[in-house]
């Protein structure tokens, strides 16, 4: 896949995700060893939301992890520009549940000002065409002293490791995947923009860049996913 494939317009990445709803959570479960049931545990103790706060997920797909943030009785949106992610939200869900599924673009969110106590976005903001753009947007639908929490892949901590994790994502990751998905292009897509994501101290660089303070990151899995977390100033700038 060439690098021309990165540069997807966002109703091509929206298809391309559609095709994998069925069995998104299945195939990510096994293509991380059952890792990513752990990082969505604990990027849900990160957000720590409580009861009458309101969540945004972005990036949520089919809402699996947005069920997690109102565990402690808080709200959450599901906000995807997937529609077919988030139809099998609905459909897992039912009606009443915890969780509002709303399609969204994450350059123009469709939310006003100042609307949410926490924005999170899990492994997702890598597939937003302007980085800085995305946490900018973030920035404005979040209520001064608001809270970011970002869970991306990252950068192994480890040189030997990170050259093992390399080979895998070139090699071992879109095996796996033609043989579990429906839709194999999008996990080729997938190595291909970890390959490219910026490591923890840069992708740290932009959240700062958007306006967001005290930001701050965690390693997760020797650093192949990283939590960063920032917060929006009391005063809203």
């Amino acid at each position: 896949m060439t690098r021309a494939s990165l540069e997807k317009q966002p109703h091509d990445v929206a298809a391309m995700f559609d095709r994998t709803a069925r069995r998104y959570d299945l195939v990510n479960d096994l293509l991380s060893l059952g890792q990513d049931r752990l990082w969505r545990k604990i990027t849900a103790e990160v957000v720590d939301a409580g009861p009458g706060e309101l969540v945004l997920d972005l990036a949520a797909g089919t809402g699996t992890s947005s069920v997690s943030f109102t565990e402690l009785g808080a709200r959450a949106v599901a906000c995807d520009f997937s529609l077919g992610m988030l139809r099998t939200g609905v459909e897992r869900q039912g009606a009443g549940g915890p969780v509002d599924f709303i399609a969204g673009d994450g350059l123009r969110l469709p939310f006003a000002d100042d609307s949410f106590d926490v924005v999170t976005v899990s492994f997702g903001l890598r597939n937003m065409r302007d980085t800085v753009a995305a946490l900018r947007e973030m920035f404005r639908v979040a209520r001064p002293g608001g809270r970011l929490v970002i869970c991306e892949f990252s950068r192994p901590t480890i040189k030997s490791f990170d050259l093992v994790y390399s080979q895998y994502l070139v090699q071992m990751l879109p095996r796996v995947a033609r043989l579990a998905s429906s839709n194999p292009e999008s996990y080729e897509y997938l190595a291909e923009s970890i390959r490219d994501w910026p490591d923890q101290p840069a992708l740290a660089r932009l959240v700062g860049e958007a306006g967001w303070r005290r930001v701050a990151w965690r390693n997760l899995s020797l650093g192949i996913v990283a939590l960063h977390r920032g917060v929006k100033p009391p005063t809203g700038r």
